[in-house]
């Protein structure tokens, strides 16, 4: 067991949540249906900071004893943020890796070390080369071998591993399948480095690094989870909601082969690090008060809120219905006891909710608000200036449009900024098709049908010779985000918003022509600010996908977050107020609203038609992820979904609903 530094121990227990003070080692308190020991926190990114912390420690302990450190390393999203606290550790704290070995996890198979989607890159580019370690000293299992050499390979970096010691440390991230490196279910306790098979969950969600499912290799080597279990120290992180099912069944479920990382629960010296969204369906996530000791849970009213709605879901009953014996016989007798009678905990739940439904999300004109009415600060403004930040081209509309039109409708002065131009989420064939089109057109009407043809065809003969997920030549990127910035333009006017107040934004972390996107600079925070300024809104709308800490939504909430908090002593800014909308992938839980905007039928059929406007992105996305959905069916889903969740609850029946968070104003990161 690596002992842990007691200063390290307290930072994590005072930075992760329902977990108490004490070391690492310990990891008390000790939830008994926890059967790894689990600490969660509210963001990614002080998780991915804690396990650096902790990578640094044992590295530079390993370095005073004049001992080599011996790493297991992943690859994937999961661990970007740790790999880049460790390079300005480097940079910054004089943390140094010339006593480190490591090992990497897996690596497609066929693979060469230089492609776009190869692990051996993915480590260079994240840490390797920013680091003093010996680049001998690397190890990332060769995915060009040939068929008959693999098997020797593999049991040669069976034994590398063991002739440098065995690994002090394992980093892993977790699969939806389960899987800890690449074992998928099935994978045995004993399994060693080996050539495997895919899944073709694992596959589908590998899709956007490789440009289209079809072009994701079938199979991988893969360290086992023998050669994992047999790490002196084993750290699992996972975020996000999408994580959340299979977390818990690793966690709290029963050890399997068909949930590879669950035999992490016999490994004497194993932790998971989760955000909140990571694990949301742990007990912990979605019934705390279940495992605290009698009289001692705070009953916060977000709590009591939570657990009332939860309630009402466990015995299918509206709130107002609720009756003490419903309490008292599913755990929540000192609820009872903290906050009186039932009936008013219900009425105060109830009147909750019911506060943050609202058909005038821009605040009502003077003297038309009604009590039960949401409260808004300002509502004295009216009509509004009103901002709505849309990551991608489409997602404004997707996740909020039908608000817009209601914002619109009801005459506010509505602005859309498009934060990234979306280029490299456009099929190869609409670039040549809208090119063709434009060498039909010259020729048409004789305007320079010579150069437009040439062009066409050294984008159609560009786009022949490209690999899977190579990068698009300057005039294709063009092409493509070209094509995206029209359908939002017809988006945007069906939904009423004027030409003149679409703002194309094609922030520079973007513009990579990569699914792998540069960090977020100064420049694209600037940008943000500065349209803040110039338009001087009273109310924000972001994307406020929180549990996604590496993907282009994250990174252009970042860009918002530090925005608005750049522009805070601005006295304009006093009177502006950040709603964050979520994804096409889920939405808020009813628990968590603080504005919920019914819609009418006639705004879905609108909200959908502006979906359709995305002509590139209908029928079948270059990027689906996991749904495979189109996404007006996923938004219209979702929107109803939450309309039935109200009326299951014994609020009005509405025909959808679109739900909203507003930022209280903590960082990010």
């Amino acid at each position: 067991m690596n002992p842990v530094d007691p200063a390290l121990a307290g930072d994590v227990a005072r930075r992760s949540r329902f977990v108490g003070a004490g070391s690492l080692e310990e990891h008390p308190p000790h939830f008994p249906c926890e059967r790894i020991p689990t600490f969660v926190f509210e963001r990614a990114a002080d998780a991915s900071s804690t396990v650096a912390q902790e990578i640094a420690q044992l590295v530079r302990k390993r370095a005073e004893a004049g001992e080599t450190c011996v790493l297991g390393l992943a690859t994937g999203s999961t661990p970007t943020q740790v790999y880049g606290e460790l390079v300005r550790m480097h940079r910054e704290e004089g943390l140094s890796f010339a006593n480190v070995v490591t090992f990497n996890l897996d690596e497609y198979w066929p693979m060469e070390p230089h492609a776009l989607q190869s692990y051996r890159r993915f480590m260079d580019e994240h840490l390797f080369k920013h680091i003093d370690i010996d680049p001998a000293n690397t190890h990332v299992p060769d995915g060009s071998l040939a068929a008959e050499e693999v098997r020797a390979y593999c049991e040669a970096y069976e034994q590398s591993i063991r002739d440098a010691g065995g690994l002090d440390l394992q980093l892993l991230g977790l699969g939806r399948t389960g899987h800890i490196g690449f074992n998928e279910p099935g994978s045995g306790v004993e399994s060693r480095t080996r050539l495997i098979h895919l899944d073709r969950v694992t596959r589908k969600d590998a899709a956007s690094d490789f440009f289209g499912e079809e072009n994701v290799p079938n199979r991988a080597i893969t360290m086992g989870v023998g050669t994992i279990l047999s790490a002196r120290r084993i750290v699992m992180m996972a975020f996000g909601e999408g994580k959340a099912g299979v977390a818990a069944k690793a966690i709290e479920g029963e050890v399997t082969e068909s949930i590879a990382a669950s035999f992490l629960q016999r490994h004497p010296n194993a932790a998971a690090y989760l955000d909140e969204g990571a694990a949301a369906a742990l007990t912990r996530g979605e019934t705390p008060w279940s495992l605290a000791a009698p009289g001692t849970f705070d009953w916060t009213d977000r709590m009591v809120r939570k657990a009332t709605i939860w309630l009402a879901g466990k015995v299918d009953k509206p709130i107002l219905k609720l009756h003490p014996e419903d309490y008292n016989e599913h755990g929540l007798q000192d609820l009872l006891a903290e906050r009186g009678s039932a009936y008013d905990i219900n009425l105060e739940v109830f009147r909750g909710v019911q506060r943050s439904i609202t058909g005038w999300p821009g605040g009502k004109p003077s003297g038309r608000r009604r009590d039960g009415d949401i409260a808004r600060p300002a509502d004295e403004v009216f009509p509004k200036r009103i901002l709505v930040f849309s990551p991608h081209p489409d997602d404004d509309v997707i996740s909020m449009g039908g608000t817009l039109i209601r914002l619109v409708d009801q005459g506010h002065e509505v602005h859309v900024a498009y934060q990234t131009s979306g280029n490299i989420a456009v099929f190869d064939s609409e670039a040549i098709r809208f090119a063709d089109f434009v060498s039909h057109f010259n020729g048409m009407f004789g305007f320079g049908a010579m150069e437009a043809k040439e062009m066409e065809n050294r984008i159609a003969e560009a786009l022949r010779q490209k690999a899977p997920g190579e990068v698009d030549i300057p005039e294709v990127q063009k092409i493509k985000g070209l094509i995206r910035r029209i359908e939002a333009t017809d988006a945007g006017r069906s939904c009423g918003v004027p030409e003149t107040n679409l703002h194309f934004m094609d922030l520079p972390f973007y513009e990579t022509g990569r699914v792998t996107k540069k960090p977020l600079g100064e420049r694209d925070v600037d940008m943000v600010a500065d349209l803040l300024r110039e338009i001087r809104p009273q109310q924000v709308y972001a994307a406020g996908d929180l549990s996604d800490p590496h993907g282009t939504h994250r990174t252009c909430l970042t860009a918002v977050f530090r925005a608005m908090e750049r522009i805070a002593s601005e006295e304009w800014a006093s009177q502006c107020v950040l709603w964050l909308y979520r994804g096409a992938w889920q939405e808020w839980p009813i628990e968590r609203f603080d504005m919920a905007v019914p819609l009418s039928p006639e705004e879905l059929r609108r909200k959908i038609t502006a979906i359709f406007k995305h002509q590139s992105q209908k029928d079948k996305a270059l990027f689906p992820g996991p749904d495979e959905r189109e996404f007006w069916q996923r938004a219209e889903e979702r929107n109803r979904g939450t309309a039935e969740a109200l009326d299951r609850l014994g609020f009005a029946e509405y025909e959808a609903v679109e739900a909203f968070v507003q930022w209280d104003g903590r960082p990010l990161d």
